[in-house]
């Protein structure tokens, strides 16, 4: 595991090991703002180590944040477009719940990791985890069903 990843983990650790208060001055630090009172613990945790994660790998691009911010806009209960998903870069994980089990997925240089085990395309992926033939982006989320 790379330093910054085993510092960045430590970091995440004694977050959670921070009373809520302790939590409110480190957002204050953070953000250069009051933590929203409403927030509880568990949540300021989450929102911090986030923020931890992305200074040191990067945030959401554009497309993604853009994404989000129609979805959290929609009043109605149709959710928004996906994103055009070209490809998965390298580093981004895929995760899935299929039969009660939580799946992580790594997009690698050679395609993706899964159960330490590395298969060329999502679709192999899928079709691992569950048995049967899948459209391996439709799968994961990255493309939506149709009609």
């Amino acid at each position: 595991m790379p330093r910054e990843d085993s510092t960045l983990e430590v970091e995440i650790a004694r977050l959670r090991a921070l009373d809520l208060p302790s939590l409110q001055a480190r957002w204050r630090t953070m953000f250069g703002r009051r933590a929203p009172a409403h927030l509880p613990k568990h949540l300021l945790v989450r929102i911090i180590a986030y923020r931890l994660q992305a200074d040191v790998h990067g945030d959401l691009d554009p497309a993604s944040v853009r994404y989000l911010d129609r979805l959290a806009k929609s009043r109605s209960d149709r959710s928004a477009p996906l994103p055009e998903m070209t490809s998965v870069r390298p580093g981004t994980v895929l995760v899935r719940e299929w039969d009660g089990v939580v799946h992580h997925v790594m997009a690698v240089d050679e395609g993706f990791a899964w159960n330490g085990t590395s298969y060329r395309s999502l679709s192999q992926v899928a079709r691992a985890i569950t048995g049967t033939r899948w459209n391996g982006p439709r799968f994961f989320g990255l493309r939506e069903a149709s009609p």
